[in-house]
């Protein structure tokens, strides 16, 4: 009798603790956003001196810097662009608690990622220019470098939802904390590049 009793005792003590953890307001997403706040202040930076360089130089580009090829980064807009609404069609198909629909439209998501990735691995080694050449290309394998930094991060971000969600009920419609970290991240990534796009490509 006192054994079950205990037992009853501990099984009122975990679920008033369960109780308690889930009424606790979950504060990781704003730690998502935060983070992106202070990353994205890294990139007005970046975009800063660019537009300062540009103002206080007699010529900008500076004389004899090779012409941007535009081909290959229009390609790579498209590719960003397009992959944050396949992504979006993921998460939209976990809140029906459809895991293969998410793994399906994440893996897309990833495999666009890494074809931007060799588009601008293709754009590097097919330049005419390098990082030393002058101040413009300083500034463009920087910028560029950096974001393609954060395109592999968020490549690695989606291939660890994917691997993740091959466990039966990691994610779900009342559990999706990683998967809209990633989106999230994603986006950021997607707007920074469009803001770069127009900085350093077509002004």
């Amino acid at each position: 009798m006192q054994s079950s009793a205990i037992n009853e005792s501990q099984v009122v003590i975990d679920s008033h603790q369960e109780i308690a953890h889930h009424g606790h307001p979950d504060h990781r997403m704003f730690g998502v956003i935060l983070f992106l706040i202070a990353d994205s202040m890294t990139f007005i930076g970046f975009f800063a001196a660019f537009l300062i360089y540009r103002s206080i130089m007699p010529l900008w580009p500076p004389e004899g810097t090779p012409e941007l090829e535009l081909l290959v980064p229009i390609i790579n807009t498209a590719i960003l662009v397009s992959s944050s609404f396949v992504m979006h069609k993921g998460q939209a198909a976990l809140k029906k608690n459809d895991v293969k629909g998410l793994q399906l439209w994440f893996a897309i998501t990833a495999a666009m990622g890494l074809a931007f990735l060799l588009g601008q691995g293709y754009e590097y080694f097919h330049s005419e220019m390098g990082l030393t050449t002058n101040l413009f290309s300083s500034c463009f394998f920087a910028v560029t470098g950096f974001h393609g930094l954060h395109v592999t991060v968020g490549v690695l971000l989606i291939l660890s939802v994917l691997w993740r969600s091959r466990t039966e009920g990691h994610y779900s419609s009342s559990s999706h904390f990683g998967v809209e970290a990633a989106e999230i991240y994603w986006h950021f990534v997607d707007v920074i590049w469009l803001v770069l796009f127009i900085l350093v490509y077509l002004l």
